[in-house]
């Protein structure tokens, strides 16, 4: 494997997106539930507020954008340009990081402000995407790996794992969650992952590579053993959210052909979905849905354990469900 570049930028192809109806929709959900928060206020649609501080390009990416969405949504209309850039956590990045966790654990008080801190302070293993050279600095999107193991005495942790075995009412599923949490702890990463709804896709396949490459680079360049196995991961769990229609669990019952029984916020979230040992899912609160294409569909938590291996399976396919043509 190629060693780490460093601040070295590697240019994309320059594609120019349009937004279907429906990711309109999903861009409107986030940008009400945004708004609530006072989260808007960027010159890309969808972006979060910004925060304060200078950037240090990181040695991955950037890509040129051209959004090109429907002049039916005034709010999502016109076409934006933007070069995104790739960038190492820091604690500049609080505010955004946070903004984008805000619903991390649904509407359940926790202590995100210590997870975002983690999550800043790991400078080695996660990316956070910015507009290149914008004087704003806001932020789009936040992925990185937490060892749950390494981290099991902060808060934030402990509240998460509360959190999660709440939540999982299947008794075979919520054993091994339990297992996953605890004793296996140390060889189990969190893997975290938000942005705007909007973001380009063309950025995923590149910014999942990174993640996992720095991961793989870290067992072999940390300074000490103990953080070097910290990054040894035999399995992942994520948490992330979906839509579920309110007749999938019913046989022959979807109102019309068109309607999926599942339809994913994110897309890698239906491979990872595919490729996991075990999932739950349980009812989000924090957004409601009001568009019109959604009225059919609950927001729903989804919990996935994958386990290490697969994660070049996952990456192979989503480099072919972004690239192709």
């Amino acid at each position: 494997m190629p060693r780490k570049p460093t601040r070295r930028r590697r240019s994309l192809i320059t594609t120019p997106l349009t937004f279907a109806p429906f990711s309109r929709s999903l861009a409107h959900l986030h940008s009400t539930f945004m708004q609530k928060h006072q989260m808007l206020g960027s010159k890309v649609p969808g972006s979060p507020s910004h925060n304060e501080g200078g950037a240090v390009v990181k040695k991955t990416s950037k890509e040129k954008i051209e959004q090109s969405e429907s002049s039916e949504e005034e709010e999502f209309g016109g076409e934006v340009q933007a070069d995104f850039a790739f960038f190492d956590p820091k604690p500049d990045d609080f505010h955004g990081v946070k903004i984008l966790l805000q619903s991390y654990l649904d509407n359940t008080e926790w202590d995100l402000s210590g997870f975002v801190d983690l999550i800043l302070e790991q400078t080695t293993v996660g990316t956070v995407v910015k507009i290149e050279d914008d004087e704003d600095n806001g932020l789009f999107s936040v992925v990185s790996a937490l060892n749950l193991g390494r981290y099991k005495d902060h808060k934030c942790i402990a509240d998460l794992k509360e959190y999660l075995l709440k939540l999982c009412l299947e008794k075979s599923i919520k054993g091994d969650l339990r297992v996953l949490l605890g004793e296996q702890a140390h060889n189990v990463g969190l893997l975290v992952s938000r942005r705007v709804v909007n973001l380009p896709p063309q950025l995923l396949p590149p910014l999942y590579d990174a993640l996992f490459d720095e991961i793989s680079w870290a067992t072999e360049d940390e300074p000490t053993e103990e953080l070097r196995n910290s990054f040894r991961f035999n399995s992942y769990v994520l948490v992330s959210k979906m839509y579920k229609h309110k007749n999938a669990d019913k046989k022959n019952r979807l109102s019309s052909d068109s309607e999926e029984a599942i339809i994913y916020v994110n897309p890698e979230d239906e491979i990872f979905h595919k490729l996991s040992l075990w999932s739950f899912n349980f009812p989000f609160h924090a957004e409601q849905v009001t568009a019109r294409e959604l009225k059919n569909y609950r927001p729903m938590g989804l919990v996935m354990a994958v386990e290490a291996d697969k994660i070049s399976t996952f990456r192979e396919q989503l480099h072919s469900l972004i690239d192709e043509p």
